[in-house]
């Protein structure tokens, strides 16, 4: 089966609404992002890693639920779960929120890119999800790159 043929975007996320399920490191590294983006993120998850201490996020330290995804913007599913991943793609999915399922990405409605920032500069590198360690590969070569270019 050929790959998905994604549309690139970047998203003004600014006060927007945006729900990670999941405590541990790769919801943390989507939490992070967002508050970067200035969404107003809400983290559900029973457990948290440590790197969320400090983040001004909205913790709701317990399991998901369906209504945890009401009046999102975006919702991120990155639990070492997959049943608690699926569902909470369907939910969004049947709500019209797009999704993005971390163990899953034939469910995603989207895909993150592999990013650079560099003040203003933002490079965004997506192997459709099929080839991520070649999509972080090209950004380690880039982020030397652009280090080297720099006065």
């Amino acid at each position: 089966m050929a790959a998905k043929t994604w549309y690139p975007i970047f998203l003004d996320l600014t006060n927007r609404r945006v729900v990670v399920i999941g405590g541990g490191k790769v919801a943390l590294r989507k939490a992070r992002g967002l508050v970067e983006a200035g969404a107003r993120v809400t983290v559900v998850a029973p457990r948290f890693d440590s790197g969320f201490d400090g983040l001004p996020i909205e913790r709701r330290e317990r399991p998901f639920e369906d209504r945890d995804i009401d009046q999102a913007a975006l919702v991120f599913a990155a639990t070492g779960d997959r049943e608690v991943n699926r569902r909470a793609g369907e939910i969004a999915r049947a709500a019209g929120i797009p999704a993005n399922i971390a163990d899953a990405p034939g469910e995603c409605g989207f895909i993150v890119p592999s990013r650079i920032r560099r003040d203003n500069l933002q490079i965004a590198i997506s192997t459709s999800g099929e080839d991520p360690a070649l999509a972080a590969e090209l950004r380690r070569k880039l982020e030397e790159w652009l280090d080297l270019m720099r006065p």
